[in-house]
């Protein structure tokens, strides 16, 4: 790829400018031991615009930079409802979560369990999220960014993967190991700065090389004309037939993604996601919380321009013109194809950055890329490191810990998930769409521990035997749905579901079951239940016009994009 030594001045200085923030923030004054509320929770200090920022510092990573623009290459703007349905979430979190969760003074999610339920339930939780954060989340960031770096800056023929993401883990540990959610929180403030403004050029200048005119109105114009369908937010069958040949449908089904399923998704990953609610848990107050949450939620308005929009233009611009079926061979030419023939959709955001983008402006980009991976990294490395020292060492193995065993244990288990995630990550291989990957197979527990969350926060008679049952039985109820026999996917006892219809059938059944179970013994109100009133969950001004604002813009895009 064809750098400059501005872009490569751009980059460096994007990295010296981290690094800068983050050690700055971390300094100790003279005679100070760091403590456990200053390493793991920024002190309870964190002001709503750093809040907001990191929110979407942490949630931006290379699964939406490159897993979504792959889906918005073989889906549509449609993927978008992930974007713009959170935005409502992040209201809903705000309002009727974030109260309840500063009231307890909660370190981490697994604690509410402990306070609600017991003990046993929240070390189960506490492992599962630990493996979830290690196996899953921190090895597909650093392998989506190393394969994103590999086609960029390399030959995309896998030559510099391994040192890619040895790269990308060893620059995120620099700083967030050190200074915990602190350094990841206030270095997130300059990383979402450098997404937009990065993101947004690459969209600009992919839109200016779609026509001859040169203009980016042009080429938005010529795109809509081109693929119609691909600006239709509300999917019906046999509307979209994704390049590998799928039903769009089968992952985005309808209205589902207005009041169904994704709910689920969202509620899951923006109100019980320790790696997300962690810089939430960090606010000076819960006035202060709730409006970065809402602040948040503007920006989840404007993130499908950065996500989505290069995918759509990447699909266009391989369609040939004369047919309008998509071309391959323009990408395979570049070494974009797939296993087995099929388009490798996440190689979108790449192929556009290595061919669209001036020179000059790599750089700015590629940092834009780079920030996107390292501020997710950051945030699920601290995170990983929470869970372990506060609900697993400190509850089961030292429970006398003081701040500076708990701070030493914090960076030593976040450097041992990263070596792992380093390890596994080359090994991942084409994944095809990422994005729905990952949220397909997390939507296989995800619905179970949210019914465990909402009946533990509302339902005052839920016990705790019913909510271990709830979180046992919900795997094989979403398996039901999920995997039938060979040759009996047509029979009776069997259904054939998409995913979405999946994750509220399984959430909705495991309410069902806790209630159930909470009935038979005794149905009682427990005795940890959460104490609910209107104090609790009252709002202020500004908070309540903001919501109003982010769902009145949250109406007009789906009407407009219907």
């Amino acid at each position: 790829m064809d750098f400059s030594t501005i872009d490569i001045t751009i980059f460096a200085l994007y990295a010296v400018l981290i690094l800068s923030i983050g050690l700055f923030v971390s300094r100790k004054k003279k005679g100070e031991t760091k403590s456990a509320e200053d390493y793991f929770l920024a002190g309870k200090s964190l002001p709503w615009w750093a809040i907001g920022a990191s929110l979407i510092a942490a949630n931006i990573s290379a699964e939406q930079f490159i897993g979504m623009s792959g889906s918005g290459f073989a889906l549509g703007l449609a993927i978008a409802s992930y974007e713009w349905m959170a935005a409502i979430t992040l209201l809903v979190v705000g309002k009727y979560f974030l109260p309840i969760f500063i009231e307890k003074g909660l370190y981490t999610i697994p604690e509410f369990i402990e306070k609600r339920y017991s003990t046993n339930l929240k070390t189960i939780l506490a492992v599962f999220w630990i493996a979830l954060f290690v196996f899953v989340n921190l090895t597909t960031v650093l392998f989506l960014g190393g394969k994103a770096l590999d086609t960029i800056v390399g030959s995309g023929d896998g030559s510099i993967l391994l040192n890619s993401i040895i790269g990308l883990g060893l620059f995120a540990a620099a700083y967030s190991l050190w200074g915990g959610l602190a350094a990841v929180a206030w270095t997130d403030v300059v990383q979402v700065v450098l997404l937009i403004i990065g993101g947004l050029l690459m969209a600009y200048f992919a839109l200016a090389n779609v026509t001859d005119s040169g203009s980016f109105i042009d080429g938005l114009k010529y795109v809509y004309e081109k693929a119609p369908e691909r600006f239709s937010m509300i999917l019906s069958k046999g509307e979209i037939i994704t390049p590998n040949g799928r039903d769009a449908w089968w992952d985005l089904p309808g209205l589902a993604v207005l009041i169904g399923g994704m709910w689920v998704a969202n509620l899951y990953y923006w109100g019980f996601n320790q790696y997300i609610i962690q810089r939430t848990l960090a606010a000076k107050s819960l006035k202060e919380g709730q409006k970065g949450i809402v602040f948040a939620a503007f920006l989840k308005l404007i993130i499908p321009a950065i996500v989505v929009l290069p995918g759509i233009i990447a699909y266009v611009m391989n369609l040939d013109p004369e047919t309008g079926t998509l071309n391959m061979g323009l990408l395979s030419s570049e070494g974009f194809l797939g296993t087995a023939g099929n388009v490798a959709n996440d190689n979108a955001a790449p192929w556009l950055i290595k061919n669209f983008i001036p020179v000059g402006l790599k750089g700015l980009i590629l940092a834009a890329l780079a920030a996107a991976i390292v501020s997710s990294l950051a945030s699920m490395i601290n995170s990983t490191s929470t869970i372990f020292t506060m609900d697993i060492y400190k509850s089961m193995f030292n429970k006398n810990a003081n701040d500076k065993q708990m701070v030493k244990v914090g960076r030593l288990t976040g450097l041992v998930a990263l070596i792992i995630a380093m390890l596994i990550a080359p090994q991942l291989g084409n994944l095809g769409q990422v994005f729905q990957f990952i949220q397909e197979y997390t939507g296989v527990v995800s619905p179970g521990i949210l019914a465990v969350f909402l009946m533990g926060l509302f339902y005052k008679k839920a016990t705790n035997n019913a909510a271990i049952w709830g979180v046992i039985l919900s795997i094989p109820l979403a398996m039901y749905f999920k995997v039938a026999p060979n040759g009996w996917s047509d029979a009776a006892l069997f259904v054939n579901l998409p995913f979405m219809h999946q994750m509220m059938l399984t959430c909705i059944g495991t309410i069902l079951v806790i209630a159930g179970i909470s009935k038979l013994e005794g149905n009682q109100e427990n005795s940890k239940a959460i104490v609910l009133s209107k104090q609790l969950f009252a709002t202020d001004k500004t908070f309540n016009v903001a919501a109003f604002g982010v769902l009145l813009i949250t109406a007009l895009l789906y009407a407009l994009f219907w």
